[in-house]
C-alpha cells in the first residue's frame, strides 16, 4: 500500500505542549478508528512551523478525508516512491 508525508503548516508547532501534542493525537486516532483500517498513521516529526506525518494510505483523497474530518491542514501530500538509506550505498 502506498507510503505518503504530509506537510501540516501549524504556526509554532514546536512550541506545542505535550499535553497538546496529545490531544491532537487522541483526535487523530479518533478520525482513524472511524475511518477503519485503510489508513494507518506510522510516525510524525515536529518542526517550528510545520509537523511532517507519514501515512500508509490507499490514496492521496483518503489521507485528504483524514485531515478534512480531523480538521488538521493538509498543506502538501506526496506519495513515497523509493525509501532510501545508509544500507542503499552498500553494493
Amino acid at each position: 500500500m502506498p507510503k505518503y508525508v504530509i506537510e501540516r503548516e501549524i504556526p509554532e508547532a514546536g512550541k506545542l505542549s505535550a499535553q497538546d501534542l496529545q490531544a491532537i493525537s487522541q483526535k487523530s486516532c479518533g478520525v482513524l478508528n472511524r475511518m477503519g483500517s485503510q489508513v494507518q498513521w506510522v510516525q510524525s516529526y515536529v518542526t517550528d512551523d510545520k509537523i511532517y506525518c507519514v501515512y500508509i494510505a490507499p490514496n492521496e483523497e483518503m489521507v485528504r478525508e483524514h485531515a478534512r474530518q480531523g480538521e488538521f491542514p493538509a498543506n502538501q501530500v506526496s506519495e513515497v516512491k523509493t525509501i532510501i538509506d545508509p544500507t542503499t550505498a552498500e553494493a
